[in-house]
Parts: structure tokens; C-alpha cells; sequence
């Protein structure tokens, strides 16, 4: 006797049901949608914190000693975490077995890295390299040449890269191959786009780099503190741990820093010097009038409940309030942004190289939101706009060749001697 078959075999005129695809959105549970993921209810909270304030003393010295050391150092930090970051993010989206079957294709991840990083700093950096090789003639000439085919040699390093990657292109691999050109053309806009601007705050002066990052690290430090110790009602789903306690708290305590912080560094005359060679040690310059105190007479009814009857403030702390509201309310957007990103790719940290912290890209979220505000506000708001003796001075040493300087003296000396005369 034949068994019986118990599979339905579905007839014409049945309907198929068709289902809805799966999110790969991670469902939170329920404890963790209520706050269960707050640090006021972590058990491992205080080992978590003891990891996370060890790590951050040795970055907040190691940090202190790079600023103390002067522009050039501060600017090769700025390098060497630009190479932290590109590698992590290179590595988000790696596929072994992918990688396997492209020898060598990592290795155009990075010659397009390092041609961004040549065309970047050429561009930034070639009036301070100017003025540093003036007095050598030789150098003086080569770099001039340098800097006068510098678009060019970006250009046909780039076109050889994309040539490289044309070359290398294989049968099966071209969609991980083109997802692979695509997000490492996404690295460097997020990398260097930014970024560039943290290295033009520091040449205006080590003030307009070391106070935008310094109200960035007191943020998040207080932040984590009001959190840990008051934290009780989520901020945004992005970022679970985040409360409206810790926010807030750290955007009070930012914003008192700021004004607090900028007369402080606002006093050392090292600190606020533009730099326009690529020498090192410290600087001597006029402050200018945003670093010269002003003196204040208090109200009556507050020389009543305290010892001071005037106080002495700096015009550049009025501009440091602008920049601890930025800090406190938009940059921390920086690192909602990267939350929401690693969820998408189902990560904790983009790295773990600062235990308790992740990666250095867990710590630069927020700081290149921050950075970009800071040259902007700079150039928009504190920076002299118009023609000035160093902007002409600059054109003359950057375009014109030895030769036609020493012309342009002598016609400059001719036009004046006639001026003389004839006054």
C-alpha cells in the first residue's frame, strides 16, 4: 500500500502568499528600550569607567605634551590619526575571501589615501613651505616648481590609480570590487574634507585648534560623568547609553569651559600666534585687540555677595560662548551620526584601540563637526576680511619666480622715489 503523500500541492487557482523580507534592523528588547541599557543600571559600570579614565589621561597628557611641542607636531598628530582612521574604515567593509582572489588591491585603498593626502597638504601647507625655504635658492626654486605642478602631479597620480583599478578589474568580483571604490572615495571626503580644516585652525594659531578640541573632550567627559551618576531618560534610540541628564549637564558645564578655558589660553601669546613657516618653537607676535583684556564693572547687588568689584575679560571669549553652544548642541550630532552608522553594519566600535573608547574614529566623530565649525566661525567672524600687506606678500613669494621679485623691488622702489619727488 502507498503512503499517503501529506504535502498539499497548492492548486491553480490558489493564491500565493507572498511574505515581507526580514529587516535586518536589530529588534531592542525590551529592558533596553525602557533605559535597561543606561549606565546607572550597567553592573560592570565602575570596572567600564576605571578602563575608559585610565585611557583618557593618557590621551588627554600625550595630547598636552604634542600641543606643548608646537604647530608642526600638532599637524603630524592630525596625520598620523587620519591613517588610524582610513584603516579602520578601510576595513569595515573587507571581505576575505574577496581579498584573496585581488592580490594587491588593498594597496590601491591606499595609493588613493596618500594621493589625497599629497594633494590636501600640498594645497594647505605650501605658503609656510615657501617661506621656510626662502633663503636657499635651490630649494626655494625646486619647491616653487613644486608647488606650480602640484595639481598636475596630483591629477596623473590619481588618473594612474584609476587606471590601476580598471586593470585589475575581475570576472565575478566587479560589484565588491566597485563597492570597494565607492566607499574608499567616501573615506577621504570624510576624512580629509574635514580634517583639512583642523590643520588650516592650526596654522591661524594653536588657540583656534586646542579650544574647539579641548570644549569637545569636556563634553563627552561630562557627559559620561552626568550620565553614569544622574543619567535616567534616554536621548535618542541611536545611542542607548545617551541621556537628557548627561546632555544637559554637559552642555552647561561646556559652555561655562568655554568662556572659562578662552582666558586662559587666550594669555599665552604661543598659543595665539598665526604660523607662517614650517619651523618650530614657540612665537612672539601683537596678541591683536581679541587678546587684550578689557576690564568690566560689576552691578552693585553682585559686589555685594562677592569680593570683585570689576572683572577682566578677553573679546575672544565672547566668540568662545558661540563655540561651546556648538559644542554642547550640534557637535554630539557628530556622534549620533557614527552610532546610527555602526548599527547599520552591526558593530559596537569602528576599532578597539583605546580600551573603553573603541577607535580612534569613535573619538574623531564628534571633533570634525567641530573642526569645520571653528574655520568657518574664524574666517567668517574673527578674521579681518580684504586686501592686506601679508595676503600680497604671500601671492608675490607663491607665483612670482626669484627674478621677477627682485623686478617687481626695483619697480616698486622707482614708483615710490617719483612719489617723493613729487610730493
Amino acid at each position: 500500500m502507498q503512503k499517503e503523500n501529506n504535502t498539499t500541492v497548492p492548486s491553480a487557482t490558489t493564491p500565493r502568499i507572498r511574505h515581507r523580507k526580514r529587516s535586518n534592523e536589530v529588534i531592542p528588547e525590551p529592558s533596553k528600550a525602557n533605559g535597561g541599557n543606561l549606565l546607572v543600571n550597567d553592573r560592570n559600570k565602575y570596572k567600564s569607567m576605571w578602563i575608559r579614565t585610565h585611557s583618557t589621561v593618557w590621551m588627554i597628557g600625550g595630547f598636552a605634551l604634542i600641543v606643548y611641542m608646537g604647530h608642526l607636531y600638532i599637524t603630524a598628530m592630525v596625520v598620523v590619526i587620519q591613517i588610524f582612521m582610513a584603516k579602520e574604515l578601510f576595513n569595515l567593509l573587507r571581505k576575505a575571501h574577496e581579498d584573496r582572489h585581488l592580490p594587491g588591491f588593498r594597496l590601491l585603498n591606499w595609493h588613493f589615501f596618500f594621493t589625497a593626502m599629497f594633494f590636501v597638504y600640498g594645497r594647505l601647507l605650501s605658503q609656510p613651505l615657501v617661506n621656510t625655504v626662502t633663503s636657499d635658492k635651490f630649494l626655494y626654486q625646486f619647491v616653487s616648481s613644486l608647488i606650480k605642478y602640484h595639481m598636475a602631479i596630483c591629477y596623473f597620480l590619481y588618473i594612474a590609480g584609476f587606471m590601476w583599478f580598471i586593470l585589475t578589474l575581475k570576472k565575478k568580483m566587479y560589484k565588491y570590487q566597485f563597492g570597494q571604490y565607492a566607499w574608499t572615495h567616501m573615506i577621504l571626503i570624510v576624512v580629509f574634507t574635514q580634517s583639512s580644516f583642523t590643520v588650516a585652525n592650526i596654522f591661524e594659531g594653536i588657540f583656534w585648534f586646542l579650544l574647539p578640541a579641548s570644549l569637545i573632550v569636556i563634553n563627552d567627559i561630562f557627559a559620561y560623568i552626568f550620565g553614569f551618576f544622574f543619567g535616567k531618560t534616554p536621548l535618542i534610540k541611536l545611542s542607548p547609553k545617551k541621556t537628557w541628564e548627561g546632555f544637559i549637564g554637559a552642555s552647561v558645564t561646556t559652555i561655562i569651559s568655554a568662556f572659562v578655558l578662552a582666558n586662559i589660553l587666550g594669555r599665552f601669546r604661543w598659543l595665539t600666534c598665526p604660523r607662517k613657516d614650517l619651523s618650530t618653537g614657540w612665537l612672539e607676535c601683537d596678541p591683536g585687540l581679541l587678546f587684550k583684556p578689557e576690564n568690566y564693572i560689576l552691578p552693585g547687588w553682585i559686589s555685594q555677595w562677592f569680593p570683585w568689584k570689576e572683572i577682566s575679560v578677553l573679546p575672544v571669549q565672547w566668540h568662545a560662548l558661540c563655540f561651546g553652544l556648538f559644542a554642547s548642541i550640534i557637535a554630539p550630532f557628530g556622534g549620533f551620526f557614527a552610532s546610527g552608522f555602526k548599527r547599520a553594519f552591526k558593530i559596537k566600535d569602528f576599532g578597539d584601540s583605546i580600551p573603553g573608547h573603541g577607535g580612534i574614529t569613535d573619538r574623531m566623530d564628534c571633533q570634525m563637526v567641530m573642526a569645520v565649525f571653528a574655520y568657518i566661525y574664524h574666517q567668517s567672524f574673527v578674521m579681518r576680511q580684504g586686501i592686506s600687506v601679508e595676503m600680497i606678500l604671500d601671492q608675490i613669494l607663491t607665483n612670482l619666480t626669484f627674478e621677477e621679485q627682485q623686478s617687481l623691488l626695483m619697480k616698486l622702489g622707482q614708483i615710490l622715489q617719483e612719489r617723493l619727488e613729487h610730493s
